[in-house]
Parts: C-alpha cells; sequence; structure tokens
C-alpha cells in the first residue's frame, strides 16, 4: 500500500529509535566534548543561510538576465517578498533531501530503461502474446490502459496549446 506523501515526509522528519527488547532505565550523561556550543550552532546557520541566499540571489540574477526585460520586471515585483521566498525554498530543499535520505530513493538506472521498452517492443510484436491476452481477457484490461494513455496525452497537448482544438493565431 502507498502511503500518502504527508506521512512520509512526517516520517521522514521523525528522528529514529531503535528497537528494543526490554525497557531499559535511562541515566542522563553528558560529557563536556559531546554538547556542541549554541553559539558554534548559530554560527553555521547563519553561514548557510547567507550560502543560500547568496546562491538564490545569483539564480535571481541569472533568471533576470536570461529573461531579459521581463524576468527584471518579474524580479523587481517580488520586492519584500524575495527573502522569504529564498528561504522557504531553502526549508523546501532541505525536507526534500531528509525525505530523498529516509526514502532511499535514487534515480533508476539505464539499463532499467532499456530493459523495460526491450520487453514493450518484444511483446508488442509477438503475436502469441496477443492470442493469449485475447484468450485470457486482459485484452479489455490493455484497451483500457491505452484509452488512459492517449487521453493523458490529448489533455496534454490542450494545455500545451491553451487551446482546446488548434492553435489560437493573430
Amino acid at each position: 500500500m502507498v502511503r500518502p506523501i504527508s506521512a512520509r515526509l512526517a516520517q521522514a522528519v521523525r528522528p529514529r529509535r531503535l528497537p528494543q527488547s526490554a525497557p531499559r532505565v535511562r541515566q542522563q550523561q553528558r560529557f563536556a566534548s559531546s554538547a556542541p556550543n549554541t553559539e558554534e550552532l548559530q554560527k553555521k546557520a547563519q553561514d548557510t543561510l547567507a550560502s543560500v541566499q547568496k546562491g538564490l540571489g545569483q539564480a535571481f540574477e541569472v533568471g533576470k538576465k536570461f529573461l531579459g526585460p521581463v524576468g527584471e520586471k518579474a524580479g523587481n515585483l517580488l520586492g519584500a517578498y524575495r527573502e522569504p521566498l529564498q528561504y522557504n525554498f531553502a526549508v523546501f530543499r532541505e525536507v526534500l533531501k531528509q525525505v530523498y535520505v529516509a526514502e532511499r530513493l535514487q534515480p533508476p538506472p539505464l539499463s532499467a530503461f532499456s530493459s523495460v521498452y526491450s520487453s514493450l517492443w518484444s511483446r508488442a510484436t509477438n503475436l502469441q502474446y496477443w492470442r493469449e491476452l485475447v484468450r485470457s481477457g486482459d485484452l479489455t484490461k490493455v484497451g483500457i490502459y491505452a484509452v488512459e494513455a492517449y487521453g493523458i496525452f490529448k489533455i496534454g497537448e490542450i494545455v500545451g496549446r491553451r487551446s482546446l482544438v488548434g492553435y489560437n493565431i493573430q
């Protein structure tokens, strides 16, 4: 069963606990070398925030340059919202990193793509496969999946054209 994204995010952010066979009495021990200095943590957080702001500031400048006057206007329209947007983007990126690590995500290797497409092509060209689909009654499932894929493709075309039929030409 696939968990909703909110549950996965909550699990990714939640600290992990190791399973214990019997409850143990915890004794709180602190060593002078193990407690990080709060000043060091604050400095590290400020340095990270400064580097993120610098990087996003450069990204905004590149966006302005790439988009020309439209990008300049969009950057100026942000005004006082620029810093909160940069901060929210940085937080979002860090949450995504934690989810990526917690879910052990990784892109599929190129060999997976080639094997999937080769198996699809071999099935599509194999007459015996189609006979088996007709005999088992799964041909209707395949047909419904094909109609769904075609419908999603057509919706994408309509959204891309920004028009239901044809292109809007003035």
